[in-house]
């Protein structure tokens, strides 16, 4: 039973699907103006990591992440870069796909953007203005929040509070300083398209009303994006949707932590902006999901260059262990022990870590202790069946690979050089072992400790040795 912290309800509850096995969820994705930064990457890891924890638990997926193509920010850009906003949006867009292709993020079944749905959008818009809830001030189209009951219901907020405190900027277009535009009058130069309003373009908050409900439903299972979305994006998007289609909008709200760098907030102003391309440059995909798994998504996370360099570290051990199992999987003979093992345990545990919350940092923790005691086991015996290896390869497939996504058995040597990299190192275990045997032990621990000083760990076990790589 897989349990869920629900931001609308404030607490756990059991996951239940609309419409079991399938599940319909929904993401906020970047709006393409430029590089989206390691914050960023926060929310599509994490939100990737449910997906695809979902799925392993037995459920159908069907997974929404918008790419908002028009915005002031893109229309900024466009004018800096004297180039479209259609060119802007396209080139970020491109950007981002690669980017998330590169931290292993799973496709999207869809990448809805506003300006491919603006039918759908203005439609919205029309209802909302036929129930009550929009109103239209030359050619500017506002959303009426005093109209709907429920507003804050979602961050808690109260609509009187909220206007007594409120910092919005003044529009005396506007009944109500909270009213949120639905629809903006084209400005001169800016894109525009048709609508009974006249020229212009839709607001933020009811391109993803639109999209999400188009693609999932009136009302799907979960919602999920930063902290900072809850008020007022994600609060406007239950008004406009619950008033249009007088139903809930989404049944679990979920919501992830910010992430600040070296215990500061990110901003280009103190120096600490990282966008996700800069730090893969430097680590790892798996690093880098790795470094997010072990933090709960819901809460703050602090990123740092140290914090990264102890995460590779601990890489290292799914890597060894890795190298350990594929070449004891490509021995020619099949013959030795089986170990008793039980691997359900671990998979009982991980479970048990997912269920509750997508616990990542507890399932992470069962990871590393299977690792441990395999690797006691591995040194333990002289010779082990390939059974037991082709276990351990096939527990850490569906849970270190198909889930957190922090291995790849299918990754083989990227380049000649790695590969030429690998025989050298074999040819060297080669020779120390030549040297064991004519019973030159200085030249033998000569090798082992001029492999170390490079970060080239030998372990002796049971009459063969296996080498690491410690960064």
């Amino acid at each position: 039973m897989i349990q869920i912290y629900n931001t609308l309800t404030k607490k756990k509850e059991e996951f239940k699907p609309i419409d079991p096995p399938n599940v319909h969820m929904y993401v906020c994705g970047p709006t393409v103006y430029d590089f989206f930064h390691i914050g960023n990457s926060r929310t599509f890891i994490m939100t990737d990591i449910i997906r695809r924890y979902l799925e392993y638990a037995g459920y159908k997926v069907k997974y929404v992440m918008n790419i908002t193509d028009v915005d002031d920010k893109i229309i900024g850009k466009s004018i800096e870069e004297k180039k479209s906003f259609k060119d802007v949006g396209e080139e970020y867009a491109n950007y981002f796909l690669e980017d998330i292709k590169k931290l292993n993020i799973k496709k999207a079944d869809v990448y809805p953007r506003p300006t491919e749905h603006m039918n759908s959008i203005i439609n919205l818009i029309k209802e909302l203005e036929e129930k009550g809830f929009a109103y239209n001030v030359n050619g500017n189209v506002f959303y009426n929040v005093s109209k709907f009951e429920g507003y804050g219901k979602l961050s808690g907020k109260i609509i009187e509070d909220l206007e007594s405190g409120s910092r919005i900027e003044i529009n005396e277009e506007k009944k109500n300083p909270l009213d949120f535009s639905l629809w903006k009058k084209a400005k001169e130069g800016e894109p525009y398209w048709e609508s009974p309003w006249g020229n212009g373009r839709p607001g933020w908050h009811v391109e993803c009303s639109a999209m999400s409900c188009l693609h999932l439903g009136t009302t799907f299972d979960i919602h999920a994006g930063g902290n900072d979305l809850i008020f007022p994006h994600h609060e406007n998007e239950i008004a406009q949707s619950e008033a249009a289609n007088g139903k809930p909008f989404v049944n679990y709200w979920m919501h992830l932590g910010f992430l600040n760098i070296d215990n500061e907030k990110m901003s280009k102003s103190l120096g600490n902006f990282f966008t996700a391309r800069d730090v893969l440059k430097k680590y790892s995909a798996e690093t880098i999901r790795l470094f997010f798994s072990q933090a709960h998504y819901g809460g703050p996370l602090n990123f740092s260059e140290d914090l990264l360099i102890a995460t590779q570290k601990g890489l290292e051990k799914f890597t060894n262990l890795k190298r350990k199992v594929e070449n004891e999987l490509a021995e020619e003979n099949n013959g030795g022990i089986t170990p008793e093992f039980e691997i359900g345990k671990y998979k009982t545990l991980f479970s048990e870590a997912m269920n509750d919350n997508f616990n990542s940092p507890q399932a992470v923790a069962v990871l590393f202790d299977f690792v441990k005691d395999v690797n006691t086991i591995i040194k333990d015996n002289e010779k082990i069946d390939k059974k037991f290896y082709a276990s351990v390869k096939a527990f850490l497939q569906s849970t270190a690979e198909n889930v957190l996504g922090v291995m790849n058995f299918s990754q083989k040597e990227d380049d000649d050089m790695a590969t030429k990299e690998k025989e050298l190192i074999e040819l060297l275990l080669k020779l120390r072992q030549n040297a064991k045997e004519d019973k030159n032990y200085a030249l033998a621990d000569k090798i082992r400790d001029e492999l170390k000083a490079i970060g080239i760990v030998l372990e002796d076990s049971k009459g063969k040795t296996v080498y690491n790589i410690i960064n």
